[in-house]
């Protein structure tokens, strides 16, 4: 076994040390999620915890980690007798993005159930977990399934497997913790909830402090068993003070003065329901007891404000996670703090007071320095700044000023686009798709391993054959050719590729406004139903990818943000750079259908014959048999009809931005779909 990297070798990182900490001391609080770019330690310090944790005593023999002085009475290897039992260290389960269902929650052998009656069951990561950490990594990318499942264990503290009438179930208590790298997607809402903490990771910008980790990561590589040796008195120290937290948690106190504050900081940031309330309790207490007193103070509240709340006052996917302190001070002071118990002028490092985490030292054991961890993190975005105008407002190559970026229009709710057909990509909320979840269709084969029973065709097949197999009793003789595979079709996530024109013609501040306004409320649709996006944009002389696909569609938002107008109107380079990244998207994740959204009012101009190489440009979609939608910018009294005549081009359909609207658009899903289907025929 690999010697993991000591949590106490970790740089800096004071807020997702102390939140991982807090976790260690209440289990209550609900575990944590990391957020942050990759690079920055998340994996690293996660992994690390789990050599701090106390010693779990469990049922000998007890594949779920069975407490002796409590015992699950529903254990599935129970009953278990008062006989004692031993103590194992804490265990992190990782759960691989790409796990399978069964290996989660566990399997059950059905021909087994079918034929003998017996409930053959193989514990899953879950039961694993049991009283131990369950991580995640890039947590945001995990299947939607897996998501349900997660949440279902994470509510009810019990795993469910039910295979056609066919039940166990076990004790399923854990300590969530996720990382994630907001750029690849966000998660969703009710995954989000679910974790009691997040905290925001970046890599310093002190050079000595880079410095350092390179310096302690070389050294580890190059001797891991001997660097953890010389940190070995740090992570006994902080085991202890792990120990002695939990066994004065018990005792900590929280007055009603610090529960006023509470209730009020999360009223005032207007969280969604009472879970961020009972939270942030929660986390007061741990930070009490972390630092070795047993009241409750502001300072304590004040540091569960910032690692309780921020993920939970998000209003839409494009709202950057955060918290405005100087709002949380405002609040608290507000609420009262009669009772003296704590005036936050000068918290330690981890707002509790000056009992936070232990200084840190350098490679030659002397005290590092860390900086302050509560800088304000930007606005989320790798978004370069937009392009200059030749520095001094002269016109952009390709002919036309460049006009700065208009604010987008508020978003609404759109109608569903859809491609036509049945797909196989992975899970989602858009098209029909042969998915593991979802209605049953029919019955196949198995191919591997059996994983959704199809009773009846099993019986089907199995009934002809019961007297040459010596049926004698009720049962019924089930041989493995009798299996069948249930076969469902439920929805997946499509690639949305936005090809928007950023020309002159575009430009006027309103008409860009309303248009970015489009493009939003169908950003906006993508991430509810779990799309990867994409956009180009054309103008000038030229088109560009402005995103390649990807699962953040908050990125694609930023990118929009920012997008400035201005020159000719090159549609043809853009349907071809469209035409390139759908191309290698399709090398990529095949089984992945795209959605071609083209927002233009298809006025080609520049070079010679543009609107024909347009039309030259579409035909190449069409061919390809690639779903398109083209939303017609077009305003004003004199309406050329020339995006129409793209659409039809393109194979697909044509809508108006007031005809996108999910009032106004009733029939647009039927006409995407029997625009195909004559295109088709």
């Amino acid at each position: 076994m690999s010697t993991p990297y000591p949590f106490t070798a970790v740089v800096g990182m004071d807020d997702l040390r102390l939140g991982l900490l807090l976790n260690a001391v209440s289990p209550a609080v609900g575990g944590v999620l990391v957020r942050g770019e990759k690079g920055t330690a998340k994996s690293t310090a996660v992994r690390a915890l789990s050599a701090l944790l106390p010693g779990v005593p469990v049922v000998t023999g007890c594949r779920f980690s069975c407490d002796p002085d409590a015992p699950d009475p529903g254990c599935p290897d129970g009953p278990h007798e008062s006989t004692g039992g031993v103590t194992r260290d804490a265990r992190m389960v990782e759960l691989p993005v790409g796990a399978s269902e069964d290996r989660l929650v566990g399997a059950l052998d059905i021909e087994r159930a079918l034929a003998d009656g017996v409930k053959a069951f193989e514990p899953g990561l879950l039961a694993d977990a049991h009283r131990g950490i369950l991580y995640v990594d890039e947590v945001n990318l995990l299947h939607d399934h897996l998501v349900d499942l997660l949440l279902d264990a994470a509510a009810m503290g019990a795993s469910y497997v039910e295979r056609e009438g066919v039940s166990v179930r076990h004790a399923a208590r854990f300590l969530l913790v996720g990382t994630m790298n907001p750029e690849e997607g966000e998660l969703r809402p009710q995954l989000l909830d679910r974790f009691g903490l997040t905290v925001e990771v970046a890599a310093s910008r002190d050079t000595d402090q880079r410095v350092e980790v390179v310096r302690r990561r070389l050294a580890y590589d190059d001797d891991p068993a001997g660097f953890a040796a010389r940190w070995a008195d740090e992570e006994s120290e902080l085991r202890e003070r792990i120990v002695a937290a939990r066994a004065l948690l018990p005792s900590v106190r929280l007055g009603d003065p610090a529960l006023r504050q509470i209730a009020a900081t999360c009223a005032a940031f207007e969280v969604d329901g009472m879970r961020a309330d009972i939270v942030m309790a929660r986390t007061s207490t741990a930070l009490a007891a972390w630092a070795g007193h047993t009241d409750v103070t502001a300072d304590d509240v004040r540091q569960a404000a910032l690692l309780a709340l921020p993920h939970r006052r998000r209003r839409n996917p494009f709202d950057a996670p955060g918290l405005d302190e100087d709002k949380l001070d405002d609040t608290l002071r507000e609420s009262g703090n009669e009772d003296g118990d704590g005036d936050g002028d000068d918290p330690g490092p981890d707002g509790g007071g000056g009992g936070g985490l232990p200084p840190q030292r350098d490679g030659d054991g002397g005290p590092a320095d860390t900086p302050p961890q509560h800088e304000p993190p930007g606005d989320g975005s790798d978004t370069p700044a937009p392009q200059e105008a030749g520095g001094n407002g002269s016109p952009p190559p390709g002919g036309g000023r460049e006009q700065p970026a208009a604010k987008a229009a508020e978003p609404f709710r759109t109608r569903m686009l859809s491609v036509p057909g049945l797909g196989e990509g992975a899970a989602g909320r858009r098209s029909r798709a042969r998915t593991e979840h979802g209605r049953t269709t029919g019955s196949r084969r198995p191919q591997g391993a059996l994983t959704k029973l199809h009773l009846a065709a099993t019986v089907q097949a199995a009934a002809p054959h019961q007297r040459a197999r010596g049926r004698s009793g009720r049962g019924l003789v089930v041989r493995r050719d009798d299996l069948r595979q249930a076969t469902r079709e439920g929805r997946e996530g499509n690639l949305v590729l936005f090809v928007v024109d950023a020309s002159g013609s575009m430009a006027a501040r309103q008409r860009m406004g309303a248009v970015k306004g489009a493009v939003l409320s169908l950003l906006l649709d993508a991430y509810q139903r779990r799309d990867k996006v994409g956009l180009v944009t054309f103008r000038g002389k030229d088109a560009e990818i402005a995103l390649p696909p990807t699962s953040s569609v908050d990125a694609a938002a930023a990118r929009l943000d920012t997008l400035p107008t201005g020159g000719r109107t090159p549609v043809a380079a853009g349907l071809l750079k469209a035409h390139e990244v759908l191309r290698v998207e399709r090398m990529r994740d095949p089984s992945r259908r795209p959605l071609l959204v083209v927002v233009t009012d298809g006025r080609a101009t520049g070079g010679p014959d543009p609107v024909a190489l347009a039309a030259r440009a579409a035909r190449l979609h069409e061919a390809e048999g690639v779903a398109s939608v083209v939303v017609d910018c077009e305003a004003g009294p004199v309406r050329l009809g020339l995006a129409g005549e793209l659409a039809q081009q393109l194979g697909g359909t044509a809508v108006t931005l007031d005809e996108l609207r999910a009032e106004s658009i009733a029939g647009l899903v039927k006409d995407v779909q029997s625009t195909s289907s004559r295109r088709a025929a």
